[in-house]
């Protein structure tokens, strides 16, 4: 391999490596305004999008021991790596291949924790809530147990006192 090739499949290692997910999204027919508008976009989740060749993705995830679709992939090849919110940059790529009026960046795959994502799995993954909602459930959820607590604890002395207000009424 040449050199310069091997410092192209270094640089995709490295963004490999950036974070334990990566989305492939076909790249056809997107304009120089579409990548810009996505890469605004992914700024707010810390995604980053790169435009690859395939052969060289393929020697990269190789040398990282990475599953790849049994049949590779068709077209041009553009990954999304980056951030700590996998979800979050799932909805993101889901929501921009919605509202394109040719319906460009179509997912064909992904990596999570080094298992491979079918297109139902990254449609799962965008469907479910941001951190911090997640979060704010889970905080709910952890007040509860205390907040019944103190209402039944509550409630005896509450009846009591229910009940010499009643007498006294009398």
């Amino acid at each position: 391999m040449r050199n310069e090739k091997k410092l192209l499949v270094g640089e995709i290692g490295k963004h490999l490596d950036k974070s334990n997910y990566v989305f492939f999204t076909d790249f056809r027919g997107v304009t120089v305004s579409d990548v810009s508008n996505l890469r605004q976009k992914l700024r707010s989740e810390q995604g980053e999008f790169h435009v690859v060749k395939k052969s060289l993705l393929q020697k990269a995830t190789e040398e990282r021991s990475l599953p790849m679709p049994a049949g590779g992939f068709e077209g041009q090849i553009a990954l999304v790596v980056g951030g700590k919110n996998p979800a979050g940059i799932a909805k993101l790529l889901k929501e921009f291949h919605k509202n394109s009026k040719e319906e460009k960046l179509a997912m064909r795959g992904g990596l999570l924790g080094g298992k491979l994502l079918s297109l139902q799995d990254i449609s799962t993954l965008a469907e479910l809530p941001g951190m911090d909602v997640l979060r704010a459930k889970f905080l709910a959820l952890l007040g509860t147990p205390a907040t019944k607590l103190v209402r039944t604890m509550n409630a005896v002395p509450q009846g009591i006192l229910n009940v010499l207000q009643a007498k006294a009424r009398l």
